[in-house]
C-alpha cells in the first residue's frame, strides 16, 4: 500500500476511537468530569498530535512528507472523522 493510504487509515481509525472518547467526556458519563466539551476537544487534539508523531516514527519522516503530507493525509481526515463520530454519537444517544 502507498504511504498516504496507510497514514490516512491509521488516522481514521484513531479518529473514530477519539470521537467515542470525546462523546463520553462531553456527555457527562464520567462522574467528576461532568459535561466538559473543552476537555474533549483538548484530548482530541493531544491524541491527534501523538498519532502524528507515532506515524512519522513508524513510516519514516521522509516518506510521510513532513507537515504537508501529514496535513493532507492525517490532520484533515482525522478532524472530519473525529467530529463526525462525535456528532453522530451525541445525536443518537442524547435524544
Amino acid at each position: 500500500m502507498e504511504i498516504e493510504v496507510k497514514l490516512t487509515s491509521v488516522h481514521v481509525i484513531v479518529a473514530i476511537i477519539t470521537g467515542y472518547i470525546s462523546f463520553i467526556i462531553s456527555s457527562g458519563f464520567i462522574s467528576g468530569v461532568g459535561k466538559n466539551e473543552y476537555l474533549a476537544i483538548l484530548i482530541g487534539l493531544v491524541i491527534l498530535y501523538i498519532t502524528g508523531q507515532a506515524s512519522e516514527r513508524a513510516f519514516g519522516k521522509e516518506e510521510v512528507g513532513g507537515l504537508k503530507g501529514w496535513f493532507l493525509s492525517g490532520i484533515i481526515p482525522f478532524f472530519f472523522v473525529w467530529v463526525l463520530t462525535w456528532t453522530l454519537l451525541m445525536n443518537y444517544y442524547l435524544i
